[in-house]
């Protein structure tokens, strides 16, 4: 079931469903390694790519297939192979096309495991990196090699919500042949649409927002059917970071409740945004709903909304930042986020602790910064719980 006219509520709960011969409401879940044909010579039409079908569950399976076609039609992707999870999307997607002696240009506010594979994996492999302030595309066009294959960004970033110009990047990166990839794991494919803006690939960890329930590792790499022809399609086969069929399910369901959870969770991060932004323990907040965001002129032109997640610092450093933590009742602490739960992490002692000091400040992480994924519950209860978290704060 595939159609170009419905609007993103409809297509997750009904784009791509394939029914078997029963039935079924729910998608099914194909837990099977292999496939039988009715003869020899149609196995070897299948190999041979004559005929369609699937072949070995590390290809793909219906499951996934289920879930791949409803992720392109919400992006407006052509093709789309589902991982297992959001890092192995995001290592396939680079290195699928790259090879000894390429140059990568990077924004380095990256995920501490996406700076790894640009600056530690890559390189084992003759793989050249740069690493850029991406805030400002004179950086991209400056950094620009003979040999440069790939541009690799957040936007917005983990986890001080900075913002690149994805269409802008893209215009310098089409002048020389490379491919930027999009990392699109906060802004949501609801919020924001990078192939629309230029880019070439978008990936996202589903485990995040797309499962939205803390259940399952997942993952998915999108693009146009050439290049994941091209590139990634013999990559994926053979080095096999395939996705459960299983967890391919649990994500078919979790998506079709992804517009009503990040309406929810975004107006939740605003109010969120808005309260710890008049709070006298509070140094700062950086929330891409608010007209104080650095770059709001680049939001306004590339976001459909804010985000569901908020950064924040606290005055007092990494003890208030703690003591704020450790205080709160409803939200709670997890580097996790995209959950119907909201929940929270100091960045410095988690997701970036790998990352030098120097990295860190370059970054804008602090020992007070403080990141919030808000959830869908009621948004006066989570203003309540940091209102009363706040007091525990003495420093």
């Amino acid at each position: 079931m595939m159609s170009k006219n419905w609007r993103p509520a409809t297509q997750l709960v009904h784009g791509g469903t394939t029914r078997s011969a029963h039935g079924e409401t729910s998608e099914a879940i194909f837990l099977t390694q292999g496939f039988v044909y009715d003869s020899s010579e149609a196995a070897e039409a299948r190999f041979k790519g004559e005929t369609e079908g699937f072949i070995y569950a590390r290809y793909g399976s219906p499951t996934n297939d289920m879930f791949e076609k409803r992720m392109c039609m919400l992006e407006g992707a052509e093709d789309a192979r589902a991982t297992a999870s959001g890092m192995a999307a995001v290592a396939a997607a680079i290195l699928c096309q790259l090879r000894a002696g390429d140059h990568i240009v990077a924004a380095r506010a990256l995920f501490g495991s996406c700076r790894w594979v640009v600056e530690t994996l890559a390189p084992k492999y003759g793989i050249e990196f740069t690493l850029i302030d991406g805030r400002f595309l004179e950086n991209w066009e400056k950094a620009v090699k003979p040999n440069t294959k790939v541009f690799f960004l957040e936007s917005p970033t983990n986890p001080t919500l900075e913002v690149v110009d994805i269409e802008g990047v893209a215009r310098i990166a089409n002048a020389v042949g490379a491919k930027v990839i999009v990392d699109n794991v906060f802004a949501t494919p609801l919020l924001q649409k990078p192939l629309e803006l230029g880019a070439h690939i978008v990936v996202y960890s589903a485990t995040k927002h797309i499962d939205g329930q803390g259940r399952c590792l997942g993952g998915v790499i999108l693009s146009d059917k050439e290049w994941i022809a091209e590139h990634l399609h013999d990559y994926f086969r053979h080095t096999g970071p395939a996705l459960s069929p299983f967890n391919a399910w649990t994500l078919l369901k979790g998506i079709e409740t992804l517009p009503l959870r990040v309406r929810q969770q975004s107006e939740n991060a605003a109010t969120i945004a808005d309260f710890l932004a008049e709070q006298d323990k509070v140094a700062k907040v950086i929330y891409p709903g608010r007209k104080d965001h650095p770059q709001a002129d680049i939001i306004a032109r590339q976001m459909k909304g804010g985000s569901t997640l908020v950064c924040f610092e606290m005055k007092g450093g990494k003890e208030a930042a703690f003591a704020l933590q450790n205080a709160l009742e409803i939200i709670k602490i997890s580097n996790n986020l995209g959950d119907s739960k909201s929940l929270i992490t100091h960045p410095a002692t988690t997701t970036h602790k790998n990352l030098s000091d120097e990295a860190r400040a370059e970054l804008g992480i602090s020992p007070g910064t403080v990141r919030l994924s808000a959830g869908i519950e009621d948004s006066q209860d989570l203003v309540d719980d940091f209102a009363r978290a706040l007091k525990a704060v003495t420093a």
